[in-house]
Formats: C-alpha cells, sequence, structure tokens
C-alpha cells in the first residue's frame, strides 16, 4: 500500500506496519477534527464521505449513515474493491466513480489538504465542501459523530449507554477488530498465535455475554455493535481463511451467530453488506496471503433473521 509525504504520493511505503518481533502495527489517523467544534449542528448538503465497500473501518460509517438514515444528508463515493498501486482506486464513472470531485485515486483527495500531508491513504474520509478539507479519516470519531452531532436523539450513542459503549469499543477493538489482521498479516508464529488466541478469546467473550443479553450495552443497537457487526459480517468469507483464524467459524458461536444475523435485519444493514465484494478484496493477489489470486467458491451462508430475536435503535 502506498503512502503519502510531504503532499507527495508514493507508491512503496517506506515504513510498513510490521514490528521487529513479526507483529502488525497499524498506522494511527492523523486528520482528527470534529463536528460541532465551530457551533451549530451540521450543515445540510455540507459533507461527503469517501468509503469502499470491502473496508471494515468504513463499513462503521456506512453503517451509522444507513440505520440513522442520513442518506440525503451524507453522500458517499465508493471506491474500486481491489486497491492497485495508486491505493484506493475510482473509475470514470459508474458505481466506483468519484461524483464529488471527479478524482481517480483517493490520494487525490489528501492532496488537496491545506498543509502538506503525510500519512496512508484509508478510508473512511469524511469531507467538508465548503472549506474544501478532509475533516476527519478516523472511522471510531466519524462513527461516533455521526451519532451525536448528525443525529439530535442521540440514538447509536444514549448518555445513560455511554461508558457501556466505550468500554465495549475498548475491548473489542484491540481484540477483534484489529486482532484479526494482528494474525492475517503477522510474519513470525508468535505472533500469529498471540493474536487469534485474542481472537477468539473475545469471540468467547462476547459469545458468554450474548447468551444473556440482546446486545452489546442494553437491549437495543448501539455504536458499540455496528463497530462490531462489520468484523462479523467478514469473519467466515474472508478472516477464517484468508487471515487463519480458523479455530472456529462465527457461524459456531450460536448466541454470536444468531445476533449477527438479527443485526443483519435492522432496516439498513443488509443494504451495506457484499459478501463478494469482501472475497475479491480478501482473497486478491498477495505475495504472502495469496500469490494466485484465486477467489474460493464458498462459503455458503444464510444470514436470513433469527425467528426469536429482533433488534432495534433506541427511541
Amino acid at each position: 500500500m502506498g503512502v503519502m509525504i510531504g503532499g507527495t504520493y508514493q507508491t512503496d511505503d517506506p515504513a510498513p506496519g510490521s514490528a521487529d518481533d513479526g507483529s502488525y502495527r497499524r498506522s494511527a489517523s492523523s486528520i482528527r477534527q470534529w463536528i460541532g467544534t465551530e457551533g451549530g449542528a451540521p450543515e445540510p448538503d455540507r459533507y461527503h464521505l469517501y468509503a469502499a465497500w470491502n473496508c471494515p473501518w468504513a463499513h462503521r460509517a456506512l453503517l451509522a449513515r444507513a440505520v440513522l438514515g442520513l442518506q440525503d444528508v451524507l453522500t458517499v463515493s465508493y471506491a474500486k474493491p481491489r486497491r492497485t498501486a495508486d491505493g484506493w482506486v475510482f473509475d470514470s464513472e459508474g458505481a466506483f466513480a468519484d461524483p464529488e470531485l471527479g478524482v481517480l485515486a483517493l490520494h487525490e483527495v489528501y492532496a488537496r489538504q491545506s498543509s502538506a500531508y503525510t500519512g496512508r491513504i484509508t478510508v473512511p474520509v469524511l469531507w467538508d465542501r465548503r472549506t474544501a478539507q478532509i475533516v476527519n479519516n478516523e472511522s471510531a470519531e466519524i462513527i461516533r459523530m455521526l451519532g451525536r452531532a448528525f443525529d439530535p436523539r442521540k440514538r447509536l450513542c444514549p448518555d445513560p449507554l455511554v461508558s457501556q459503549i466505550d468500554a465495549w469499543n475498548t475491548a473489542i477493538y484491540p481484540a477483534l477488530n484489529n486482532g484479526v489482521y494482528r494474525a492475517g498479516f503477522a510474519r513470525t508464529q508468535a505472533a500469529y498465535d498471540g493474536a487469534v488466541r485474542d481472537v477468539f478469546d473475545m469471540l468467547d467473550r462476547l459469545e458468554a455475554h450474548l447468551s444473556v443479553n440482546k446486545t452489546l450495552a442494553g437491549d437495543v443497537v448501539t455504536e458499540a455493535d455496528l463497530r462490531l457487526f462489520p468484523t462479523l459480517a467478514r469473519f467466515d468469507v474472508a478472516y477464517h481463511y484468508a487471515f487463519k483464524c480458523n479455530l472456529r467459524r462465527l457461524s459456531d458461536y450460536p448466541a454470536l451467530w444468531r445476533y449477527a444475523r438479527a443485526l443483519y435485519a435492522v432496516p439498513g444493514v443488509s443494504e451495506t453488506v457484499d459478501f463478494e465484494i469482501y472475497k475479491q478484496g480478501y482473497f486478491s493477489p498477495s505475495e504472502l496471503r495469496n500469490p494466485l489470486g484465486i477467489i474460493p467458491a464458498g462459503p455458503i451462508l444464510d444470514w436470513s433473521a433469527p425467528d426469536d430475536l429482533t433488534l432495534e435503535l433506541s427511541g
């Protein structure tokens, strides 16, 4: 994956995310402004989202946009499923074109920052039309802004549940959301073993919690559930195989599988999911993980909603 240094895009990253012990280190997002710091609610037609179907971090933002009904407030450009030497790229027209700025690569958006940007070229990106600048490229903060600044009812982050939501987010991210990447990108056996242990310890913990609870926090769908769901949606079709997280499948956990399918049935959620695109992305040609770039046919999974569980937002 390429990187931008001093405002110039370079196809070769001089500092890849592998530590000396072979473990994977994810680079921190660096554009971290917040909507609302100028006072007032977000202006209509002011913001645009850059996303990619197969990126789990972008999926968080797409989920919040969908379940909160922000489609008319927040427009989206979708990058092509497979990256190239230019990173996330767009077609000149069609479903994977950029109707906002007409760029052919996401690094062209980053190049428009007023200061010379240095860092990774990632999605999601929250773009401000009025200032012609990126507001934020950290998915955790974008979904929090959408759940609070864009929704006055705070349905994804009800005040009484914020501490529970934050606790789950803090626990799930390193062990599971990023844990599957630590396993898939590990360069040593020890790094892989530690990452896989963390992944399945967290899945076991979630199974125990969801055996007696409808959702992660309270009995309603919150930000914590939407941050977890992208990992669950990709687990059996991608992480289990491509990232060697294969002790068990998501579908081997009765409560967790039931919960994941109930989330999938929440209005708007299924429209943000594309299992075939996930396979195209995770099984794209990789010298280390999939040198021939062959995409597997399966697995065949039934994501139909369970008969005994219905989930909804608060309010």
